[in-house]
C-alpha cells in the first residue's frame, strides 16, 4: 500500500493545477447542490411539519427519489442539458433533499406544543414564535439532515466526471481507464479526506446548538 500512496503523491505532485482545479470544482458541485437543497428543503419541511397531508406527498416523493441510482439521474439529464454542470447539480440536488426535507420536518414537528403555548402566552406573534422559539430548537436535528446530506454528496460528486463535469471523479475516471490505481486515489483520498472533514466539523456545529441539558 505505501508504494501505491507514494505513486500517487508523485502524480499529484506533478498535475498540481490540475488536481486543485478539480478539487475546486468538486467543492463547487457540493456547494450548490447543498445550497439548493437546504432552499428547497428547509422552507418545505417547516410547511410538511404542519400539514400531514403535505408531510406524506413530500416526504414520499423524496425517499422515492433516494432509490434512483444518482448516476441514472445524470443520465436522465443530459438530454436536457447536455454534458455538463447543471446536469451534475440536477443529480446532486435531489440526492441531498430527502435527508434534509425529513430531519427538517421531523425536528419542527416533535417541538413539544406547551413550548408553542407558552410562547403564546408572552405575547409572541407566530413569526416570533418561528424563528425565536422553534428554530432553536430545530436546528441540531435540522444540521444532522444537512450533514447527511452533505457526505452523501461529497462522495456522489465523483459520478459528476462520468458526464464531463469535472471533480475529484476525474482522477477516479481516469484510474480507472488507464487500471493505475495511484492515479484513482488521487481522485479516491481526497474525497475521503473531505468527507471526514465536513463530518467533523458539522457534528461539532451539531454539539454546538444543542440546547443545554435541563
Amino acid at each position: 500500500m505505501i508504494p501505491l500512496l507514494r505513486e500517487a503523491f508523485v502524480y499529484a505532485s506533478s498535475h498540481r493545477t490540475e488536481l486543485a482545479g478539480a478539487f475546486s470544482q468538486h467543492l463547487l458541485l457540493v456547494g450548490v447542490a447543498l445550497g439548493i437543497g437546504i432552499l428547497i428543503c428547509v422552507p418545505l419541511g417547516i410547511w410538511t411539519s404542519r400539514s400531514r397531508l403535505a408531510s406524506l406527498t413530500a416526504i414520499n416523493l423524496s425517499n422515492g427519489l433516494r432509490v434512483i441510482p444518482s448516476l441514472a439521474v445524470l443520465f436522465l439529464a443530459i438530454p436536457f442539458f447536455g454534458l455538463s454542470f447543471t446536469s451534475a447539480v440536477i443529480a446532486l440536488t435531489l440526492l441531498a433533499l430527502p435527508p434534509i426535507l425529513i430531519n427538517t420536518d421531523a425536528a419542527y414537528r416533535t417541538i413539544d406544543s406547551a413550548i408553542r403555548e407558552a410562547a403564546r402566552g408572552m405575547g409572541m406573534t407566530p413569526g416570533q414564535i418561528l424563528w425565536r422559539v422553534e428554530t432553536p430548537l430545530a436546528l441540531p436535528v435540522m444540521v444532522t439532515g444537512i450533514r447527511t446530506a452533505a457526505t452523501e454528496v461529497i462522495a456522489s460528486a465523483t459520478l459528476a466526471a462520468f458526464i464531463g463535469a469535472g471533480g475529484l471523479g476525474l482522477f477516479v475516471v481516469r484510474g480507472f481507464s488507464l487500471y493505475n490505481i495511484p492515479i484513482l486515489l488521487v481522485g479516491a483520498l481526497p474525497v475521503a479526506v473531505l468527507t471526514l472533514v465536513v463530518e467533523i466539523l458539522l457534528s461539532g456545529v451539531q454539539r454546538i446548538l444543542e440546547p443545554p441539558a435541563a
